[in-house]
């Protein structure tokens, strides 16, 4: 049942990032009229409106259309993706909101928005997560949320923290449909709110930041907390540690403090220290 939950959602994206190629493109446009310059032209076209990150993904059902169509037989040249350069992703996975950009963010955002962010803060959910959640998955009384991910096609429990209640509790009030955050005006499940965030941080002058960095957030912040590296892997759904253990790097404030603890063991900070110095006692203490 998730599953076919989960297809349809990825089919509602992939007609959403097919209206913005057949409105470039022209509807009743044959695929053998599309060349690599008129696919260069999309790409710059679209950079203006969104990030490269969603460029590319339109672009990749693009080249999945023309890869059909080779199968098919329905078209006999060479795939023109082949020849067109896709933006450079910049790995975000060290960019976490920080402290101060949190309020900020969070001044300049719908109110939809804002709701979203803290709950992603508090549940290191995926956007993706958060847009097929529904009350079924929700248990309020015992305080836990079952997170089903399309991604990987597995269920995770989450512990339901005061500030992800407090936003499930408000949205509970006006329910509408099973999804628990939903478009308002349409009551339909939410799709997509890149373009919300992306003017939400630009507003608020700050870069870099994407759905995904609020999960890198979640867990950083967890790190820094001392909470241990296994039990933050179970609570983001990750198969092995090793994914998890990416999150290690963006907590370098709070490897430096733990260092910077070390300092000042040593008779002398400014000079190092060995275990003979610890133990070669003063010459005032020497019985003679």
């Amino acid at each position: 049942m998730e599953y076919a939950k989960a297809n349809k959602r990825s089919w509602l994206r992939d007609q959403q990032m097919l209206a913005h190629l057949k409105e470039f493109f022209r509807a009743g446009r044959q695929l053998a009229d599309i060349t690599p310059p008129d696919i260069e032209d999309y790409k710059l076209h679209r950079r203006k409106q969104v990030s490269g990150a969603t460029v590319n993904r339109e672009l990749a059902l693009l080249k999945r259309m023309f890869n059909l169509a080779i199968d098919w037989d329905l078209y006999i040249s060479s795939n023109p993706l082949r020849k067109v350069k896709f933006f450079q992703e910049v790995n975000t996975g060290f960019r976490v909101l920080s402290s101060e950009e949190e309020p900020r963010l969070l001044a300049k955002a719908t109110p939809a928005i804002q709701d979203i962010v803290l709950y992603a803060l508090n549940t290191g959910s995926r956007i993706g997560e958060i847009f097929s959640l529904r009350w079924q998955n929700v248990d309020l009384a015992g305080g836990l949320i079952n997170v089903f991910s399309p991604k990987t096609q597995k269920v995770r429990v989450v512990p339901i923290n005061s500030e992800a209640r407090r936003i499930l509790e408000f949205w509970a009030l006006g329910r509408k449909t099973e999804f628990v955050f939903y478009n308002q005006k349409t009551g339909e499940p939410f799709v997509d709110l890149g373009a919300g965030l992306e003017l939400a941080c630009k507003n608020a002058g700050i870069e870099g930041v994407t759905w995904h960095t609020l999960r890198h957030t979640f867990a950083s912040r967890l790190l820094e907390r001392g909470v241990d590296i296994m039990t933050v892997k179970e609570l983001l759904g990750h198969s092995t540690v090793t994914v998890t253990m990416r999150y290690t790097h963006s907590n370098l404030d709070s490897k430096v403090a733990a260092v910077g603890k070390l300092a000042g063991n040593c008779y002398n900070p400014a000079t190092p220290c060995t275990k003979m110095q610890h133990s070669v006692p003063k010459v005032s203490q020497i019985r003679r």
